[in-house]
């Protein structure tokens, strides 16, 4: 449906901050829910974060609330999620996401998005 990629992934130490971009190509992009999941080895891929298509409404974890921001920039079909004071556990492999039907609500179930980029690496040195 549309092609993601990301970027800007890497090596950070405790406490610091790192930006991740996910850039889209397709018309529908604009209409699309995306999302943020993260997978560390050995366990199931995770719910980071969501946005509405207008950015009206977002949607985060418990675990990063406060400390992550997602967000959007339509005129350039790209996301973003700003990760702040990160920690040990944020480690992973982090994903973007589309929505499969658009105009849809922030969802965290994976089955519910139908495109994914091929993720990019997060590791937080502690």
């Amino acid at each position: 449906q549309v092609q993601l990629v990301e970027s800007g992934g890497g090596l950070v130490q405790a406490g610091g901050s790192l930006r991740l971009s996910c850039a889209a190509s397709g018309r529908t992009f604009r209409s699309l829910t995306m999302a943020w999941f993260r997978q560390a080895p050995g366990k199931e891929r995770q719910f980071v974060a969501g946005i509405v298509p207008n950015s009206v409404s977002t949607d985060y974890a418990d675990s990063v609330e406060g400390r992550f921001t997602i967000s959007r920039d339509n005129a350039k079909n790209t996301v973003y999620l700003q990760m702040n004071s990160l920690k040990a556990e944020s480690t992973a492999v982090y994903y973007c996401a589309g929505h499969s039907n658009p105009y849809r609500g922030v969802t965290r179930t994976t089955t519910n998005f139908g495109s994914w980029g091929q993720g990019t690496q997060v590791t937080v040195s502690s």
